[in-house]
């Protein structure tokens, strides 16, 4: 009868490891595709933002947004561009349209860059929250106090901001060679500028300014985003008027228009992180990973066992005396060892033979010569003379054989 189960003394089935082969190379794979993805969408960040944040930019699908007028525009043949480094304007004749959140916003660098080239800015006006219902929606609020669009150019340019009702009054163009088709309407709470400075292109009924130019610098000021935002688009000819605008302020010579976004947080910088997954570095990070994945590779399927490497100073009696035979073959003086080594054997052989000990030195080889099967004298000689290692084994190996044959 027999048993199965655990035997006395020994062990069960090993149960299978969790940590096998395969375990451990596929957590290691989905490890390395995981931080790979961390570095590109790192590195990409900013180029993947959507804008659909709500905000009052050429990005936004708000009611204050202005993403409209940028499909309105692509959708006419103006060409228009979204903005997301300031360097990309440097050498750009093109209108560039800007849309600040706040009147706080630093408009130093933008207005320097872009010195000498048309830039129309578009005051701030309302104050929003985020519509829970749908993403990327608003609503508003109330106006923006009037002290925070006052401060877009301020303290160099200081403004004066005023709210009117005004729905539905046209607006009056007062620049020469305004193009017909720019005619607006007074949406229902007109906000209006005036200030040092400014001369005036579009004013409402009563002379207060709402499109203007500033000191002769191709710097336009907007006074009031309802006129060219998402909402006011809804209205065929606002939006007709809107596009009249642009083309008026962007000259005869430009084609295309550009929207900067970096005022609302949406720009982006060179990164070093980047410029790994760009031309001409691409090749070169392509490279090393798969250097990498080769010695990864090599790693893991090695061929065979291990093998352990031997100790450069072995232990034992064996290790010892091959240690010694090394430094004398180091120091070619094999030769020098055949007269020690005959002494050795003297020794031996007058001790196993029962040599008297009143006999001492030529005495002794006389003593091992009449034991016969050889002269010991001639063979300790022999050993003595040998100036070789060839000679000097074959010396010591007689020696050995004298001494085994005398102890049958």
């Amino acid at each position: 009868m027999s048993t199965s189960g655990p035997q006395p003394g020994g062990a069960g089935p090993r149960p299978d490891s969790p940590f096998n082969a395969a375990t451990m190379g596929l957590i290691v794979a989905i490890g390395i595709l995981a931080f790979v993805a961390m570095l590109v969408l790192g590195a990409y960040a900013p180029d993947l933002r959507s804008g659909r944040n709500g905000g009052s930019h050429a990005l936004s699908n708000a009611a204050t947004g202005f993403s409209g007028l940028v499909r309105l525009a692509e959708a006419t043949g103006r060409q228009p561009s979204i903005v997301r480094n300031l360097a990309e304007i440097d050498d750009n004749d093109a209108l560039l349209v800007a849309t600040p959140d706040n009147g706080a916003d630093d408009l130093s660098e933008l207005l320097r860059r872009h010195n000498g080239k048309p830039l129309l800015l578009v005051m701030p006006k309302w104050a929003t929250v985020a519509d829970p219902g749908h993403g990327g929606w608003v609503k508003a609020v109330g106006l923006r106090p009037a002290s925070d669009p006052e401060r877009l150019l301020a303290p160099g340019h200081p403004l004066r901001v005023e709210r009117h009702r005004g729905a539905g009054r046209p607006l009056r163009n007062v620049a020469a060679n305004a193009p017909a088709a720019m005619q607006f309407v007074a949406p229902g709470a007109l906000q209006t500028m005036a200030g040092a400075g400014l001369k005036p292109i579009v004013t409402d009924p009563d002379g207060r300014i709402v499109v203007a130019e500033m000191e002769n610098s191709r710097v336009y000021i907007l006074s009031d985003p309802d006129l060219i935002d998402n909402r006011a688009l809804a209205d065929i000819g606002q939006a007709r008027a809107a596009l009249a605008l642009l083309d008026y302020l962007n000259g005869d010579g430009a084609d295309y228009l550009l929207f900067d976004v970096t005022m609302n947080g949406l720009g982006r910088s060179k990164s070093p992180l980047k410029l790994a997954f760009d031309p001409p570095f691409l090749g070169t990070t392509l490279t090393l990973a798969a250097a990498i994945l080769l010695a990864g590779l090599h790693g893991l399927f090695g061929f065979g066992a291990p093998r352990r490497p031997q100790r450069a100073l072995a232990f034992g009696k064996a290790a010892l005396v091959d240690n010694a035979a090394a430094l004398v073959r180091k120091a070619r003086r094999q030769a020098a060892l055949g007269a020690r080594y005959a002494e050795l054997i003297r020794a031996r052989a007058a001790a196993a033979f029962g040599v008297p000990a009143r006999l001492q030195g030529p005495a002794v080889d006389t003593y091992l010569d009449g034991l016969g099967g050889g002269s010991f004298s001639d063979l300790a000689a022999a050993a003595a003379d040998a100036k070789d290692p060839e000679g000097l084994l074959a010396a010591a190996q007689a020696l050995h054989d004298w001494q085994e044959e005398r102890r049958r």
